[in-house]
């Protein structure tokens, strides 16, 4: 089984993950800078919180690809989410 079936599904999700990634490197020159806390948290929450919407994306295109039953899918979740 492959993530998707199909190429403008794999795209989007690379280019989700850009972004996550973006933002992690941004992350680093935060605390490269000694910037304050509040705003190093701040971008650790929204970092993970795109993360997470990576995740639910990928797990959105394998059942609408039919690639996942719902047994399956439940225990993706389970074991990840």
């Amino acid at each position: 089984m492959s993530f998707a079936n199909n190429e403008a599904s794999q795209k989007s999700l690379c280019a989700r993950l850009a972004r996550v990634e973006g933002q992690l490197r941004g992350l680093q020159k935060l605390i490269q800078s000694d910037a304050e806390p509040e705003k190093v948290a701040q971008q650790m929450a929204a970092a993970r919180k795109a993360l997470d919407k990576a995740f639910f994306a990928m797990v959105a295109t394998l059942i609408a690809e039919e690639q996942l039953g719902a047994d399956e899918v439940a225990e993706l979740l389970v074991r990840f989410a």
